[in-house]
C-alpha cells in the first residue's frame, strides 16, 4: 500500500491509500487534487473516508461521486453529503482488502469519527490512524461543539494505540503547534529536537506528518495532561486543577489565545 498527503487549501491534506490500482480518499474537503491524483497515478477510486462535516472536509465529495467505484463512509451523527454509509463506534470497514476501526473521537465537532486501520497501511505495514481534526501533530483541534472531558476521552483513546501507529492529521499544524508545546514545557527535549526535524522538512517542502503516537505521548501538551510540568504550566494560566480535564481545558484556552 502506498500511503501520500495530498496538499489542499492553504494547509489542509487529503490523505490517499493505493494499492497501485485503486484508491481511498479521506476528508477530501476540494475534488481538484485527488482528481490530479487518480489521473497521474492512474487509479480508480475505490472509497471516501469522512470524519466530520465541516466544509473543508467534505467540500469534493459530491464532485468526486462521478468517479467513485464504493462508497462514501462518515458519521451517524453528523450532517454528511448524502447517499454515505453512516459509521459509529466499534464499527469496522472492509476497502482495498483493508478492515478499518471506528473510533468515535467527540471534541472537535460532536460527531467526529477516526479510522483506524491495524496494519497494511504504507509501505512498511505500520499500522495507520485518520483523525481529522481531533488530533494533530503537537496539537488538537479546536472545541468547536464538543466538551474538554470529551476531547480528554478522544484523545486517550487514541494514545493508547500502539506507539508505531502513523498518525495522518488533516492539518499542517506542526510547527505552531510545536511553538505553544515549547511553551507549556521549555525543558522537553524532544519537543526541541522534533521542532529542529520539522523546520528541515518544511524548508525542502515536505510534509511533517504522519507523526507516531510514540512521537505524540513525548512532544504533544495534550496527550500529557498527566505530566506535572504540564499541570503546572495549565495552572499557571487559569486552569483549575492539576485533574486531566482541567488540564487540558486551560491547554485548549491558553492555545486558543497563543500568538
Amino acid at each position: 500500500m502506498n500511503l501520500i498527503a495530498l496538499p489542499a487549501f492553504t494547509d489542509n491534506y487529503i490523505w490517499m491509500l493505493d494499492d497501485g490500482q485503486r484508491a481511498i480518499v479521506v476528508d477530501p474537503g476540494e475534488s481538484a487534487p485527488v482528481i490530479d491524483a487518480l489521473e497521474s497515478r492512474q487509479l480508480a477510486l475505490a472509497a471516501i473516508l469522512v470524519t466530520h462535516h465541516h466544509g473543508d472536509h467534505v467540500g469534493g465529495v459530491d464532485a468526486l461521486r462521478s468517479r467513485l467505484q464504493g462508497p462514501v463512509f462518515g458519521p451517524k451523527r453528523e450532517r454528511i453529503p448524502e447517499p454515505y454509509r453512516p459509521l459509529v463506534d466499534g464499527d469496522r470497514i472492509e476497502t482495498l482488502g483493508l478492515q478499518f476501526e471506528v473510533i468515535d473521537v467527540p471534541g472537535h465537532t460532536s460527531g467526529h469519527i477516526a479510522y483506524y486501520l491495524p496494519a497494511g497501511g504504507g509501505n512498511d505495514g505500520a499500522p495507520v490512524l485518520f483523525c481529522g481534526d481531533t488530533l494533530f501533530s503537537a496539537g488538537c483541534g479546536r472545541l468547536f461543539e464538543g466538551t474538554p472531558a470529551q476531547m480528554h476521552r478522544s484523545l486517550s483513546r487514541l494514545a493508547a494505540l500502539p506507539g508505531e501507529t502513523r498518525v495522518c492529521c488533516a492539518h499542517e499544524y506542526t510547527l505552531s503547534n510545536l511553538k505553544f508545546a515549547h511553551a507549556v514545557e521549555p525543558a522537553n527535549a524532544d519537543i526541541a529536537a522534533h521542532t529542529d526535524w520539522c523546520l528541515a522538512e518544511r524548508a525542502r517542502g515536505r510534509p511533517t506528518l504522519p507523526s507516531s503516537i510514540a512521537r505524540e505521548t513525548r512532544i504533544n501538551p495534550f496527550l500529557r495532561c498527566n505530566d506535572p510540568t504540564v499541570a503546572r504550566s495549565a495552572i499557571a494560566h487559569g486552569g483549575e486543577s492539576d485533574e486531566p480535564v482541567a488540564v487540558l481545558a486551560a491547554l485548549r484556552q491558553w492555545k486558543n489565545d497563543f500568538r
